[in-house]
């Protein structure tokens, strides 16, 4: 991104250490509603196990974020057209389980991934990193190069131990390495209306978060779980399925938040 675009293209973490949270179904689905409401979506595969670039049908990875952060080549030559209007994709392979080892003993190793995302000239209004499972240097990388993280809250009760540690992160590295870096929201997942600990863990998150938790929850869903199979986002899968209202409803809201938050530094500017 050059200065200019830099400051028009809001780039998210999707980020939770603990697997299994729905961290790349809310990265796939809320890239595809965005692009259904014309914002111009990059999605950055940045997690070992490919999980985004099989959602979204990519076969063909040749040149991967394992590239990106790690040889010479541009983003403008890793990114691939997904079959979604409007959203392209960093493919990733199991060769990114060797960076964290490789970057260890290189120079601003914290700042591969935004040096590259600042070296591009792109057009995007939003770039989403589906960070791994783990808070180690390929999600400070993601965290460093952000200008907000999006955290996916799975509603069981384990799902809440190291979240304390996740936050502690985010603040060293606001403190540390990126002063911008902020909490756009948290999104529950895996939402059962009809489990009381769901209610309960609703409450909790919603008490220690207040506004920062989205009205919009994710339900557990069959369809939503079918879609990555067939190499497609539930949203095209299955637009009418109740996971794929859930991750439109999100977009919205990440959408008014965004809105409200260029009004506040127009008011704060003026």
């Amino acid at each position: 991104m050059n200065q200019t675009k830099a400051k028009e293209t809001r780039v998210f973490a999707v980020v939770n250490q603990k697997g299994g949270v729905g961290k790349t179904t809310t990265a796939v689905n809320l890239a595809t509603a965005l692009a259904a409401v014309n914002k111009k979506v990059l999605v950055i595969d940045f997690d070992p196990q490919g999980n985004a670039s099989t959602g979204l049908g990519i076969e063909k990875r040749e040149l991967t974020s394992y590239d990106l952060v790690l040889s010479d080549v541009t983003l403008e030559e890793v990114i691939q057209k997904s079959e979604v209007p409007n959203l392209h994709i960093v493919p990733a392979t199991i060769d990114l389980s060797g960076a964290e080892i490789e970057m260890v003993s290189l120079m601003k190793r914290e700042y591969r991934l935004k040096n590259a995302l600042e070296k591009a000239v792109t057009h995007y209004d939003y770039i989403l990193i589906d960070c791994p499972p783990s808070l180690g240097l390929l999600t400070l990388n993601a965290l460093v190069a952000s200008n907000a993280v999006l955290i996916p809250l799975q509603c069981e009760f384990y799902a809440l131990e190291g979240l304390s540690h996740l936050i502690k992160t985010v603040e060293l590295v606001r403190a540390n390495l990126n002063p911008e870096l902020s909490i756009q929201g948290v999104v529950l997942t895996m939402y059962d209306r009809r489990n009381k600990l769901t209610e309960q863990i609703e409450s909790e998150v919603r008490g220690y978060f207040q506004d920062l938790v989205y009205s919009s929850v994710i339900p557990r869903n069959v369809r939503m779980s079918e879609a990555p199979s067939h190499g497609k986002p539930a949203l095209i899968y299955d637009m009418h399925c109740s996971g794929s209202k859930a991750y439109i409803s999100l977009a919205s809201e990440l959408l008014k938040r965004e809105r409200t938050r260029l009004k506040e530094l127009t008011t704060t500017a003026a």
